[in-house]
């Protein structure tokens, strides 16, 4: 399995390799107020890649951290209960307590 993600790696970087060297013209990318950027098409489409990528893990952010913080949770009960548990298996394996014998 390691090796067939391996092939299947190198097979990607090698289309995206490709890809790069046939965008290497030049594009103008105009913004508002007359700003405007030139640079080679492929350093464009990996500079809105990244952008993309990062702000999807920023999405993602405050939902990683309620998950966590519900597993911390969870974590937390089942330590309670497991140690309740323990409590109850010693009670269960200790010996009965002998009644207390009263002379007359």
């Amino acid at each position: 399995m390691k090796i067939l993600f391996r092939i299947v790696a190198v097979i990607l970087f090698v289309i995206f390799f490709g890809f790069a060297l046939k965008n290497t013209e030049e594009v103008v990318l105009r913004f508002f107020l007359n700003y405007e950027i030139k640079s080679p098409l492929v350093l464009l489409l990996l500079g809105f890649f990244a952008t993309g990528a990062a702000l999807g893990v920023l999405a993602m952010t405050p939902t990683v951290f309620r998950y966590r913080r519900d597993l911390s949770k969870q974590k937390k009960a089942i330590a309670a209960l497991q140690k309740e548990n323990e409590a109850q298996q010693l009670v269960r394996v200790q010996p009965p307590q002998p009644d207390s014998i009263v002379n007359r």
